[in-house]
């Protein structure tokens, strides 16, 4: 006859064990099954809704799942993050009790936890099943889609009240449809296909440039008012193609009393057509004009080219906030900004910047200070001016003439050659300023007239 204390013993401890032998397997399948989860979201947040469509046509199994899931992901991605959350945690907390069951409550328990499932987390969830879903992102999105979408048309009100919730107590306006997919996140995706060599150098730069232009406004892609090309209201046909021959532009504003009178736009196939037929002397220019389009400098460059596409609109003339003529912006100016700089056969090539043999460095006026900064390493002043002509400028206290010379920063500033009806500057000369060189700063702030002459050993 057995032992019956013993058998007890022996009960008792298959009681006690049989539970926790239950508790770590079902910690084991949470964790799996939150792998599969993240597995998902990595496959599904790599799918593009054009492929998926394309399976569709193919007739693929799982295509129309899968397109349903690409064509609304961020909803999706939101149920599996919280679903992945809920059985990573469920499982950390089985995996507690047992640790408590066995140690009894205290530090020694919550490290021994805290270890595991962080080791477990990283090799379960965090790397194989990701690295396995981006690589095969289409294979896994057929086979998950519709359990996916499934799910998400189960459980997606809790997701979103969660989201509601996560939003109301986030400091700032929140998202709403959660903090997911971000621009930021987009722009390191971009980066590191470039360091892998799956896009380009030149790709990486123009698809950054795209998401640039939502900062950018009209008043930093213009072609200022200093710069612009007109014709007054009353010139004949005759003059306007004489004009439009030497600038090599096809259009060209029609001003009346002044610059900030832009009555609108002549066109060079109108006025070609009119001085073919011989009625160039008689005809002025404001007849044949066509109605200008304005927009403020403050209009985002994004926004500015969807409008004028939409119009089917070239040119358009900028006002600033005092109503006048800030300047003009064309198409290629807009697309200049994600492709770089369009050259034709009438533009001058003229490097922006030119490094000289004795360390000297020549850019152009309408460079802007921040470039001219990180050249020499140093901190320019850019509150109240963006180019290095206005700085220059700024520092003289007037327009600068050709051999003006300022300080500013360590830096000495010649203001070289002039363009234009209003003598502009066209290029700055810019060096550092040597220790021996203070008495010569100290006669740069008599202004420009008295400074060093344009053909000064500092300015060749």
């Amino acid at each position: 006859m057995p032992d019956l204390p013993a058998l007890a013993v022996r009960l008792d401890a298959v009681s006690v064990d049989l539970p926790d032998v239950q508790l770590l397997a079902t910690a084991a399948g949470l964790v799996i099954l939150a792998g599969v989860f993240a597995m998902s979201d990595s496959a599904l947040g790599a799918v593009s809704p054009a492929r998926a469509a394309e399976l569709v046509r193919a007739q693929a199994r799982g295509a129309r799942a899968l397109h349903a899931v690409a064509t609304d992901v961020v909803r999706h991605l939101n149920l599996l993050l919280l679903l992945r959350l809920l059985c990573e945690l469920t499982a950390t907390v089985l995996v507690a009790l047992v640790t408590i069951d066995s140690l009894g409550a205290g530090w020694s328990a919550a490290v021994i936890t805290a270890a595991v499932m962080t080791v477990v987390s990283f090799v379960v969830v965090g790397v194989a099943p990701r690295t396995i879903g981006r690589q095969h992102a289409y294979a896994v999105g057929q086979t998950v889609a519709p359990l996916v979408r499934w799910l998400g048309r189960v459980l997606n009100p809790l997701a979103s009240l969660l989201i509601v919730i996560g939003n109301a107590v986030t400091p700032g306006r929140g998202f709403r449809e959660g903090p997911f997919a971000s621009q930021v996140e987009l722009r390191e995706l971009v980066d590191l296909a470039e360091e892998r060599g799956v896009v380009e150098h030149g790709e990486r730069q123009m698809i950054h440039s795209v998401f640039a232009l939502g900062d950018t406004i009209a008043r930093e892609v213009m072609v200022p008012r200093t710069d612009m090309v007109f014709i007054e209201r009353d010139k004949s046909l005759g003059q306007a193609m004489t004009l439009f021959l030497r600038s090599g532009f096809s259009r060209i504003p029609v001003v009346g009393e002044g610059v900030d009178d832009v009555l609108g736009i002549l066109y060079f196939k109108d006025v070609t057509r009119r001085v073919h037929a011989g009625e160039s002397d008689d005809v002025p220019a404001e007849q044949l004009m066509r109605e200008a389009a304005f927009t403020p400098e403050s209009k985002p460059v994004d926004d500015l080219l969807s409008e004028m596409q939409a119009t089917r609109t070239h040119q358009v003339i900028v006002i600033d906030e005092y109503g006048g003529t800030a300047g003009l912006v064309t198409i290629e100016d807009i697309l200049e900004e994600i492709v770089g700089e369009i050259t034709d056969e009438y533009d001058v090539e003229r490097p922006p910047i030119e490094h000289l043999p004795d360390g000297a460095v020549r850019v152009a006026a309408r460079l802007p200070i921040e470039d001219l900064g990180e050249l020499f390493d140093v901190d320019l002043p850019a509150d109240e001016v963006e180019t290095v002509g206005g700085l220059l400028a700024q520092q003289l206290g007037r327009v600068p003439i050709p051999g003006a010379t300022a300080s500013v920063a360590g830096l000495r500033l010649v203001a070289e050659g002039t363009t234009g009806r209003r003598n502009r500057i066209d290029t700055v000369l810019a060096c550092r300023i040597e220790p021996d060189q203070s008495a010569v700063r100290r006669e740069n702030g008599r202004g420009g007239r008295s400074g060093e002459p344009a053909n000064s050993p500092a300015s060749r």
